[in-house]
């Protein structure tokens, strides 16, 4: 496996600007004649895909700076049921876009954007956000188990509910007096109790379930973490980004830094990106 890994770089804290924003689900790709990419040339599609207790408004501020730079951008829609159902739906989103792809996973969203590269000549690069990066066999459950740190148990609320085929299941939500301390301290309170309230809870199975495939391990990774994480500990982080030789960013941010450092996180992104041009046209 190529060595991907780069000194970690420490990145300047942003103001937070709350933009709501659309891309495009085709946009035409062509290769660059130039032997570096240029703004002027065809960028790769940006997906990012949201994790649990989160939704595709968390990339807000992320895809605006995007945009800017004009990058083509889709916030995917996360199911939240388990990483093999979920990156199914990402296949089936990603197949209808025209060139190559950026995957971008917040959370839970790494499993899934992990499984739904694999084997895709389409996917050029993938960047993990405060996220997992798990190996075949691996649960997210398991692996934030081997290591100390996260306080996410004492917060959680499950939900227990029984399907249309009669078969019950329980879905998990961060409590909402505990959403700011929990998922977002270093979000201004009001904006973390409107994300409390739009939670999408996610099942408690999915974070049980054993991934089978993990495309990190022939595909250039880009991770950003988060030292002040409650959900995710950073050693579990930093064990995780350092397995898969991706490049790393430091963070000073709590586990929804998409929100509070959305700049640095959008920077990282076009870091693979950029590269991804280069590598690949």
């Amino acid at each position: 496996m190529p060595d991907f890994r780069r000194p970690r770089t420490w990145r300047a804290t942003r103001a937070i600007t709350a933009v709501v924003a659309t891309g495009s689900l085709a946009v035409a790709c062509t290769a660059s004649t130039t032997d570096e990419p240029t703004d002027d040339a065809p960028k790769p599609t940006i997906v990012l895909v949201h994790g649990a207790f989160a939704d595709g408004s968390s990339w807000n501020d992320v895809i605006d700076k995007l945009r800017k730079d004009r990058y083509p951008v889709v916030a995917a829609a996360n199911p939240l049921r388990g990483p093999a159902a979920d990156a199914a739906s990402l296949r089936g989103l990603i197949s209808h876009i025209n060139g190559p792809v950026i995957l971008v996973g917040h959370s839970y969203g790494g499993p899934v954007i992990s499984t739904a590269a694999a084997g895709s000549d389409q996917v050029k690069a993938l960047v993990y956000v405060a996220s997992y990066l798990l190996a075949p066999g691996e649960s997210t459950l398991e692996l934030t188990n081997k290591f100390p740190g996260t306080t996410l148990p004492g917060a959680l609320e499950p939900v227990p509910f029984t399907a249309s085929d009669g078969t019950s299941s329980t879905d998990l939500y961060i409590q909402q007096d505990k959403f700011h301390h929990q998922f977002a301290a270093d979000v201004p309170a009001d904006r973390a109790a409107l994300a409390g309230a739009a939670q999408r809870p996610i099942a408690q199975a999915a974070l049980e379930e054993k991934v089978t495939l993990a495309a990190w391990a022939d595909k250039p990774s880009w991770d950003v973490i988060t030292t002040q994480d409650l959900n995710i500990p950073v050693a579990a982080q930093r064990f995780m980004a350092e397995r898969a030789h991706s490049r790393i960013t430091e963070v000073d941010a709590s586990h929804s830094v998409a929100v509070s450092h959305p700049y640095v996180v959008a920077d990282v992104i076009e870091q693979a990106a950029r590269d991804a041009v280069t590598r690949f046209r």
